[in-house]
């Protein structure tokens, strides 16, 4: 800590002095030139996408972002060829190959990848379904083995994946010798062709770290060697000259940079999910609410993990509205049709007896030869029975699936417009901000958050455990007794502008990095055009740091970027987000086979670059479990492409906006149908497609939120931010997903308010725009 402390003094006092007007002489205020035109830097999905790092025009699209059917099989398309006919077909996770959606279950991918069919052996159990229990997955899903993904959050990448910049790093700042300067460089340049592959969008924009002062052009320096000792390669420092041309918007006090052409950016949660899907597509079992409580062994060496099954309260209320069991909702398919066909025999053994009994009596009410006191007795036991025999009748249809599927083809047939009419508002205003150890499990969609409920506790065995759990991942090791390490959460918060903001840079900007805090904030054009800021780094063992009000966040944030890029409008801010980072007590990230068993493997503790590095450390992942004993051998179905789910769009060619029920389809798979989903727009900020949520839907990872489309399709994300008054597209989509699943709206969960939000509420308004121009002056 002490030499950390002195390193920082030594560094403040070089960039002080270097910053001294020469002696008898007085600085001249230097005057901000003219605020740069807008360069119409490409947004992805707007005329064009990018695709493997580089820029594709829309006309090019074809055949490479959008896959040609006719020669490229995607796990994710609907042409997919294999079906159930298949018992062994991987493709049976995919919706399009399923008979019947209404039975899909919630919380869970479509296939039971265990070896014994019914849900509780596996090869190996992965915890964490973030970018790197994400990458696992899929590179496990390249081999002939039974592998289980389980997410404590409501869906895949809730945790640090959903909460960071996007950047994939070059790995010129990492230490050398560290698993970060391992696999960071490495990582790196697997993104273009995993990006060709999947289709997440990958822009390889380049990095640029500014030097405002001769002392840190003397850093820059440092920084480039430490990067080639990495293996880092293109590293250019650049003059003054060379910077303006390439980013005339910087600090015009920069004297030069550290240029790096490989570094790209992501939308982090979009990558997360593809690596996922794939996976899933190609054989991997998913569930998510599911939080392992407790890991024990068997005689023969196996993993038992105790899991909690968790759903939101807003789902259990719904079910008990209906009359509907809980539990039998989320039976397994398998066990419900067991379950049914017992319940089926001994209700006809049941009403035929009746039948035979209000036989009897009628037999007896016709009979001359039988009194009449006999017959009064016999039509009151007659009707008793007939009654109770309708009753019967009615339960047993009422609480059966029959029931149930007749109430989700209902809900399936009614038009968009008449199940929104049952939507609730989404929520701006109010509300408690989440906590950092829900951050850990899922942030907005933790079980805390939701106010999960108990539903079931799942026991499941495995041969080997790979813990990825994110700022979880400390607990989980001393399920087994590993208490090696601990995290550390940092807190990272960030602001989002318009995409009006987006022409001001093409390159990520960094400042020169700080000697504790690392590389500091940054500023950068999204994948899709918007500007960021941030982030922080604040440490939450340190009160001061933790404790910081929204207010100095954003001064913060926004005083800090302004010596990056000093011509944003703070006023374009329309939402603000904070990701905690699982920092450990080891200082590096944790990749190994555990002390305590070997056949427990850490991807632990992994921060920053951790993006950029997870396909790197998945690699090595699959490494560590073949030395442990697990049997790879190669699974030659394995399907590398995906499909995207976001289609490029040209202005409003071929689009239609209206009202709730003006342009909606009816969700068939009718050719008419399937062209009134292309064209009707649901979110009008950033129009999308109703044909992109079903889209969305329809993959094989388990979607009943609107969160989760907003994730993937990008439906609520723009400058209206879902806004009631304007489009009201998260009504929209609570609709289309009732629709698709066939359930009732209110099992449809929404977006949570305030989140990790520093805005005073989702919809800013003038007075909060004035105090953010304020606090950038600070």
């Amino acid at each position: 800590g002490n030499h950390y402390e002195t390193i920082k003094i030594h560094y403040k006092l070089r960039v002080k002095l270097s910053n001294m007007p020469p002696e008898g002489k007085e600085t001249v205020p230097t005057m901000a030139p003219k605020i740069p035109t807008d360069r119409k830097l490409p947004q992805h999905g707007v005329k064009g996408a990018y695709y493997g790092g580089n820029w594709v025009d829309i006309e090019d699209c074809a055949g490479t972002y959008i896959p040609s059917k006719h020669t490229t099989r995607t796990s994710g398309d609907k042409h997919v060829e294999k079906t159930l006919t298949d018992p062994k077909s991987k493709a049976r996770s995919s919706c399009v190959t399923c008979p019947n959606r209404t039975i899909c279950p919630r919380s869970s991918s479509r296939l039971d990848a265990s070896k014994n069919g019914v849900g509780d052996d596996y090869d190996v159990v992965i915890v964490g379904a973030g970018c790197i229990g994400s990458a696992i997955a899929r590179e496990l899903s390249k081999y002939s083995l039974s592998v289980l993904m389980l997410e404590a959050a409501d869906d895949v990448s809730q945790g640090a994946t959903k909460g960071n910049s996007g950047i994939v790093h070059a790995g010129y700042d990492d230490k050398p010798n560290t698993n970060r300067a391992k696999y960071c460089w490495e990582g790196n340049q697997m993104f273009p062709k995993l990006d060709e592959e999947l289709r997440f969008g990958y822009q390889k924009n380049g990095s640029l770290v500014l030097a405002t002062s001769e002392a840190e052009m003397d850093i820059l320096n440092d920084l480039m060697k430490r990067g080639e000792t990495n293996g880092v390669k293109n590293l250019k420092i650049l003059n003054k000259e060379e910077l303006m041309e390439m980013e005339p918007a910087v600090n015009p006090k920069s004297v030069g940079a550290l240029y790096s052409p490989d570094a790209g950016n992501v939308i982090p949660y979009e990558y997360a999910i593809a690596m996922a899907e794939n996976a899933v597509d190609n054989g991997v079992e998913l569930r998510i609410r599911r939080e392992v409580r407790q890991i024990s062994k068997t005689e023969n060496g196996e993993f038992v993990l105790k899991v909690r099954r968790w759903e939101p309260q807003s789902f259990i209320e719904s079910k008990q509205k209906y009359g509907q069991s809980v539990v039998e909702t989320l039976s397994s398919s398998a066990k419900k049709e067991k379950k049914g066909l017992l319940r089926t025999i001994i209700f006809s053994i049941v009403i035929l007896s009746t039948f035979v009994m209000i036989g009897m009596g009628t037999y007896l009410l016709l009979d001359e030869n039988v009194t009449q006191d006999t017959k009064k007795k016999s039509a009151v036991t007659t009707f008793a029975l007939v009654i109770s025999c309708i009753g019967s009748i009615y339960n047993f249809l009422s609480s059966s699936s029959l029931f149930a599927k007749d109430m989700g083809e209902i809900i399936a047939r009614k038009p968009l417009a008449e199940i929104a009419e049952l939507a609730s508002d989404p929520v701006g205003n109010g509300g408690q901000k989440i906590d950092v150890q829900d951050m850990f499990t899922g942030g907005s969609g933790s079980s805390n958050v939701m106010r999960g409920q108990t539903v079931q506790i799942e026991t499941v065995t495995a041969k080997y455990v790979v813990n990825c759990a994110g700022g979880a991942s400390d607990k989980i090791a001393k399920l087994i007794g590993d208490d090696s390490f601990e995290i550390k959460p940092r807190l990272g918060d960030y602001l989002l502008l318009n995409r009006n903001q987006g022409y001001l840079t093409s390159k990520t900007i960094f400042p020169c990095p700080d000697p504790v805090l690392g590389k500091g904030v940054l500023v950068q054009t999204t994948l899709w055009g918007n500007l960021i800021l941030g982030p922080t780094a604040r440490d939450t063992y340190k009160p001061e740091a933790r404790d910081m009000t929204d207010k100095s966040v954003q001064e913060y944030i926004l005083s800090k970027c302004k010596h990056l890029v000093p011509y944003f409008d703070p006023r374009e801010t329309f939402h603000a987000f904070c990701g905690a980072r699982a920092k450990n007590s080891r200082g590096d990230w944790i990749i190994e086979r555990s002390k305590i068993d070997q056949n427990f493997i850490h991807a632990a503790g992994i921060d920053s670059p951790g993006l950029a590095g997870s396909p790197a450390i998945a690699l090595e992942i699959v490494r560590l479990l073949g030395e442990a004993g697990l049997e790879l051998v190669k699974d030659p179905s394995f399907n590398p492409n995906r499909a995207p789910i976001i289609t490029p769009k040209q202005g409003m060619r071929g689009l239609k906006m209206g009202a709730i029920g003006k342009n909606d389809s009816a969700g068939t798979d009718s050719l008419d149908d399937q062209k009134k989903m292309a064209s009707n727009v649901i979110c009008k900020c950033e129009k999308v497609t109703e044909l992109e949520v079903v889209t969305a839907i329809r993959r094989s990872l388990p979607i009943d939120s609107t969160q989760a489309i907003r994730k993937r399709t990008r439906a609520g994300m723009g400058h209206c931010q879902g806004d009631k008054d304007n489009y009201n597209c998260e009504c929209r989509v609570k609709s289309i997903i009732a629709r698709e699943n066939r359930v009732p709206i209110d099992e449809v969960g929404g977006r949570p308010w305030p989140a990790t939000s520093t805005l005073s509420q989702r919809w800013i308004n003038d007075e909060e725009k004035h105090n953010l121009v304020e606090r950038m002056k600070k």
